[in-house]
C-alpha cells in the first residue's frame, strides 16, 4: 500500500514540472553522453604509417614561405645606409661628413656634454635599466622628480612618463577611448594615434585635415543624429585628437577654433605635443603657449621626450584626476619596463637647460623661418609645413614617369648624402590608415649657423635638379 502511494505520489510531483525542464534535462544528458563517445572516439591511437609512408609524405609536404618574396633587391629598406658617428649636428653616413637635416634634434641637445655627463653618472649609480614596470618595482627617484619638474614646467597638475614615446601616445588613446565612444580625429594623424585608436576600438570619424569647418560640419550632423535617440546620445562620451604639429605634414593644428567647438559641443580634447612641445612658445611650452590658449581648456597634453627633448619616453600631462587614471588603465605604462634611470636624468637636464636658456627658442624660431623661405624658393619642390616648425616636407612638383615619387625622392636623398647633406625620405607602413604621400622630411634645429642653411638650400637644389634632369 506504501509503494503504491510513493508511485502515485511521484506522478503527480513529475505533472507539476514545467515541459521545457523536462526538455531542457533531456537536452543536458544527450550532450553528457555525446562529450563522452566524442571523448573516448578521439583517444583512439591513429594508425601507424611504415617509414615509408612518413619519408613520401615529408617529401610531398611544402611549407608557406614566412614572408612573401622579396620583388626588388635594391629596394632602400633592404640595403639601409650605415651610420659610423654619434648623431649630432653633423654625421658621417656611408663614409661621408654630412650636415645633419634628417634628425629629430630641435634644440640641439642631443649632443649637450651637461646632459651626457649626467646621463653617465645616472648609469654608475642605478645601472642601465629599472628592471620592472612602475607599479611593480621600476620606480626610481628620477622618475618621480621627472613628472613634477614637466607638471611644473607646463603648469598643469600631474604628469606622467612611460617609456616609449609611440607606446605612450598609443596608450593614453586607448586609455580613455572605449567602445561605443565617438571620437573625432584629423586624417593626417600619426601612426602612434591610429593604433591607439585601433585599440580603443571607439566608433572613428574623420576630418579633412586641419579643417575646423569641416569638423563642424560633422559635428551637425550628429547632432541631427542624436534628436532622434536623446536617451542614447547621453550616454555616448566624445573625444577630439589632434596633433600640435603634425608629423606627416608639419602643419600647425588650429587650435583655438577646434576648442571653441569643443566647448559648444562637449567634446573632451586630447593633443600630442611630442614636435611642438619644446618648439612653439616663448617658452617652448608648445602648441597653448603659442596660440594663448588656457591650459584648463585642454583635457590631455601627450608628448615624446624623443624629439626637442634629446632623451628616449614620453608624458602626458593634465589634471590629477585625469593622470591618475592611466596609472591603472594605461597598457604602457602598467605592463613595460619602466623608462631608464639614465634617460630619466637627461630629460630633467634637459628640461633646466630649457627653462635657464629661453634664447634656444628664439634660434630655433629664426632658423626655422630662414629655412622656410629658402626651401619655397627651390624650383623642383613644392613645401609642406608651418613657417615655425621645424619638421619641413618637400614633394616634387614633377615625379619623371618611370620612377614612383619615393624611389625619385630616395635618389635625390643619395645625391645630398654624397655631396655631405644629410637628408632623408619620410617612411611610412603600407598598413597606414589614410596614405601618405612620399617626401623628403626636413628637420631644422637650433644648431644651425646661416652659413649652414645656406649650403644646405644650395645642395638640395643643386641635387635635385641633377637628378630629376638625369631622369626625365
Amino acid at each position: 500500500m506504501s509503494s503504491k502511494f510513493l508511485f502515485l505520489e511521484s506522478v503527480d510531483l513529475l505533472s507539476t514540472i514545467p515541459q521545457y525542464h523536462i526538455l531542457l534535462g533531456a537536452f543536458v544528458l544527450l550532450w553528457v553522453v555525446w562529450l563522452t563517445v566524442k571523448r573516448r572516439y578521439n583517444t583512439r591511437q591513429p594508425p601507424e604509417l611504415s617509414n615509408d609512408e612518413v619519408e613520401r609524405k615529408l617529401a610531398s609536404w611544402q611549407p608557406e614561405p614566412l614572408v612573401n618574396p622579396i620583388q626588388d633587391k635594391n629596394h632602400p629598406f633592404l640595403n639601409p645606409r650605415l651610420v659610423t658617428t654619434k648623431v649630432g649636428k653633423r654625421i658621417t653616413v656611408d663614409g661621408n661628413d654630412c650636415l645633419n637635416l634628417g634628425t629629430h634634434n630641435y634644440l640641439g641637445l642631443v649632443e649637450n656634454p651637461n646632459i651626457e655627463k649626467k646621463a653617465i653618472a645616472s648609469i654608475q649609480k642605478y645601472g642601465v635599466g629599472s628592471c620592472g614596470p612602475r607599479g611593480f618595482y621600476g620606480t626610481v627617484d628620477v622618475h618621480l622628480e621627472l613628472e613634477e619638474q614637466l607638471a611644473r614646467f607646463m603648469e598643469l597638475e600631474e604628469a606622467i612618463v612611460y617609456s616609449y614615446g609611440f607606446s605612450t601616445v598609443a596608450s593614453a588613446v586607448s586609455a580613455y577611448c572605449k567602445r561605443r565612444d565617438l571620437v573625432y580625429v584629423d586624417e593626417k594623424v600619426n601612426f602612434s594615434i591610429q593604433k591607439g585608436l585601433d585599440a580603443s576600438r571607439s566608433n572613428i570619424k574623420y576630418f579633412k585635415h586641419n579643417d575646423a569647418t569641416d569638423l563642424e560640419k560633422l559635428l551637425l550632423q550628429q547632432a541631427e543624429i542624436d534628436k532622434r535617440n536623446p536617451k542614447k546620445a547621453t550616454k555616448i562620451r566624445r573625444f577630439l585628437i589632434i596633433e600640435g604639429i603634425y608629423m606627416n605634414t608639419g602643419e600647425i593644428c588650429p587650435l583655438p577654433a577646434l576648442v571653441k567647438l569643443c566647448r559648444e559641443y562637449k567634446l573632451r580634447i586630447l593633443v600630442d605635443e611630442s614636435i611642438s612641445f619644446g618648439v612653439l612658445g616663448e617658452h617652448g611650452k608648445g602648441v597653448t603657449e603659442h596660440f594663448g590658449v588656457p591650459k584648463h581648456e585642454i583635457d590631455l597634453i601627450m608628448g615624446s621626450l624623443e624629439w626637442g627633448i634629446g632623451s628616449i619616453g614620453g608624458f602626458c600631462v593634465g589634471s590629477s584626476f585625469v593622470i591618475e587614471h592611466q596609472r591603472l588603465s594605461g597598457l604602457g605604462y602598467c605592463f613595460s619596463a619602466s623608462l631608464s634611470p639614465f634617460l630619466a636624468s637627461a630629460a630633467i637636464v634637459s628640461l633646466e637647460i630649457m627653462e635657464k636658456t629661453p634664447q634656444l627658442f628664439v634660434k630655433l624660431k629664426e632658423n626655422c623661418l630662414q629655412f622656410d623661405t629658402g626651401l619655397r624658393k627651390l624650383a623642383e619642390f613644392t613645401v609642406s609645413g608651418f613657417a615655425e616648425s621645424p619638421v619641413k616636407h618637400l614633394y616634387l612638383k614633377d615625379a619623371p614617369e618611370q620612377l614612383n615619387e619615393f624611389d625619385a625622392l630616395n635618389l635625390i636623398s643619395k645625391k645630398c648624402i654624397e655631396n655631405n647633406l644629410a637628408v632623408i625620405p619620410a617612411a611610412y607602413l603600407e598598413i597606414e590608415l589614410n596614405p601618405v604621400r612620399p617626401s623628403l622630411r626636413i628637420c631644422v634645429s637650433a644648431v644651425l649657423e646661416d652659413s649652414d642653411i645656406k649650403f644646405a638650400l644650395e645642395t638640395l637644389d643643386k641635387c635635385s635638379k641633377t637628378v630629376l634632369s638625369a631622369l626625365h
